[in-house]
């Protein structure tokens, strides 16, 4: 079970995803490859063989990155697995680079640095489902 955060550009004054007008349409990021190639810039050490499909490891997480392939590509997500809150800074270095901000998916709030994530209630429901925090891979 990941922890699911998408990526995309929004206007900046949205602090949630009720924000957003429902007509909203976010601005391209560029090509799978230029976001791939954004990507390996923020984060030299992620895998990004593919540029549809990459993956960064931590010491307590995983991180898979899905880019789409379809052209333009408008917000590529990062499924994270495991714990502690060292995947934030990597989070927030890729969406600076990209300039787009982080969706938690499973709170509908963006991620902001200094200030507390949805990861931790995440975490406690999936370690209350799985018994534990499972694989981080």
């Amino acid at each position: 079970m990941s922890w699911d955060v998408l990526l995309f550009r929004m206007p900046a004054d949205i602090t949630s995803a009720k924000d957003l007008p429902v007509d909203y349409s976010p601005p391209p990021l560029g090509t799978p490859d230029e976001v791939a190639a954004a990507m390996r810039r923020a984060v030299p050490e992620i895998g990004l063989s593919d540029c549809s499909w990459g993956e960064l490891l931590g010491p307590t997480w995983s991180m898979d990155i899905s880019i789409d392939t379809e052209e333009p590509e408008y917000s590529p997500m990062l499924h994270i697995r495991g714990f502690g809150d060292d995947v934030l800074p990597f989070i927030f270095r890729i969406a600076d680079t990209l300039d787009c901000r982080a969706l938690d998916l499973s709170s509908g709030d963006l991620l902001a640095p200094g200030e507390p994530s949805g990861r931790h209630a995440f975490q406690e429901y999936r370690d209350r489902v799985l018994g534990g925090p499972g694989p981080i891979n």
